[in-house]
């Protein structure tokens, strides 16, 4: 062979063994970075607050994996999957909980949904995708509605008000009155079935079965006796928020008495003091048995009409209401343990005065807005005000009460809500925190 095809043949054996340990190297490369993917769990890390997920588009492998979730809101949330029946329970502020995907999910897009009521229409959806990258991105939900389609959707909510619903809550208790005149009141704590809106039922912790509460009013310098059984699944006590009491009645496990356990009772007795406008709720576990609807509204006496108003024409109270306002628990944002389109409209006719007294029970500060008729505070926190506050939009802090009067001035129907949007419209129509005020010639 010449000197010259040995030389050729020399460099293509140089070629192909570099060539060959390049695509050795390369197999081995790849080969452990799919190892690598393969071992990686697939899971995906999703946020829930006021009222949204992040990531909107929750995206998993075919073969399932795991949703990390945390709530890093200030209500209690949810993630499910209604079309996978998959649910995580209800999550609390800051707590974190962890929902499996299974194998057996098909590839394909799903709804999510907080479950807690009025959430979802408040734009607390998301989706998740089967057979997308492990991780997640941020994206609009893949679907859309027109104008004409959001009208309609609309139209049909307020078409519903005032829905029908199982339950009515606030309604005053009857006392049983001794033979010394004491005003006793019997409770039972239990669990209940309680439908929020329209075919949403929930388990709500209640007084007697119903949310809020049956109403207590007695008069200034009545005895009153409260006896409550306990027929929940844990302990509980019971708090009389905004009332005078003993320290012994006060209702503050373990420091003013022992907690009252499954299937025990407590008996609380002291003398009214007023005027008052106050709240009567658990004090025990109480970020959840309060808002799952362990409240209701303890009045004492009437409130005076300042005489600035009474020579404005506020001479007399023609109608009263209590409105109790939760955003959070098993119930969600509420009205008197409704949402809309299944709270209770309040009616009057033109000239006529109506009195409020708002409490929130919630998680969060609600500012509350009547349409049309200027709202004049005259008692806060219970304490009558020497001088009223006008406003048409009250702010109301867990815990507050205010007492407002109104006069109809005006025939119609008149939006009555919390004036944080969200908590009472959104692009499917009103839901949540939501009312009105009928006005009649």
């Amino acid at each position: 062979m010449a000197k010259e095809d040995r030389s050729v043949l020399g460099w293509f054996a140089f070629v192909v063994a570099i060539t060959a340990l390049a695509l050795a190297m390369f197999g081995l490369r790849g080969g452990s970075t799919s190892s690598a993917a393969s071992a990686a769990p697939a899971s995906v890390d999703v946020t829930l607050t006021e009222f949204r997920f992040s990531p909107l588009m929750i995206t998993l492998p075919v073969g399932g994996g795991t949703i990390n979730i945390s709530n890093t809101g200030t209500a209690v949330h949810t993630l499910t999957v209604p079309e996978l029946g998959l649910k995580s329970g209800d999550i609390n502020p800051g707590a974190t909980a962890q929902l499996k995907v299974g194998a057996a999910a098909a590839a394909g897009m799903y709804t999510v949904i907080c479950e807690i009521a009025g959430h979802a229409a408040n734009g607390m959806t998301a989706s998740l995708m089967i057979g997308g990258d492990a991780g997640g991105a941020e994206a609009a939900p893949p679907t859309t509605m027109t104008w004409q389609e959001m009208d309609r959707m609309m139209a049909d909510v307020a078409s519903q008000f005032p829905a029908k619903t199982e339950g009515h809550g606030g309604d005053l208790l009857a006392p049983t009155v001794l033979a010394d005149g004491t005003k006793e009141f019997d409770l039972e704590a239990k669990i209940v079935k309680w439908e929020v809106a329209p075919g949403k039922l929930v388990d709500a912790w209640t007084y007697n079965g119903v949310v809020p509460a049956p109403e207590i009013h007695v008069n200034d310098g009545d005895k009153v006796r409260i006896v409550l059984k306990n027929s929940l699944p844990e302990s509980t006590s019971l708090h009389l928020h905004g009332i005078r009491v003993p320290n012994s009645m006060d209702g503050v496990d373990p420091y003013t008495q022992p907690p009252i356990e499954p299937g025990g009772s407590f008996t609380y007795e002291f003398v009214a003091k007023g005027p008052a406008v106050g709240i009567y709720h658990s004090h025990h576990d109480a970020q959840v048995q309060v808002p799952n609807g362990l409240f209701g509204a303890f009045t004492i006496g009437e409130m005076p009409i300042p005489q600035v108003l009474q020579d404005q024409g506020f001479t007399k109270v023609d109608k009263s209401v209590n409105m109790v306002l939760n955003d959070a628990g098993t119930i969600g944002l509420s009205l008197n343990g409704k949402s809309f389109p299944a709270t209770e409209p309040t009616t009057l006719k033109v000239g006529e005065v109506l009195e409020v007294n708002y409490l929130n029970e919630g998680l969060m500060a609600h500012p509350m807005h009547l349409h049309q008729p200027v709202g004049w505070i005259i008692a806060k926190d219970g304490v009558p005000l020497l001088e009223p506050t006008p406003g048409d939009t009250i702010n109301v802090a867990p815990g507050e009460r205010y007492t407002v009067i109104y006069k109809a001035e005006a025939p119609g129907v008149w939006a009555w809500h919390c004036h944080i949007l969200n908590h009472a419209e959104g692009p499917t129509g009103m839901f949540g925190m939501v009312t009105a005020l009928i006005v009649e010639a």
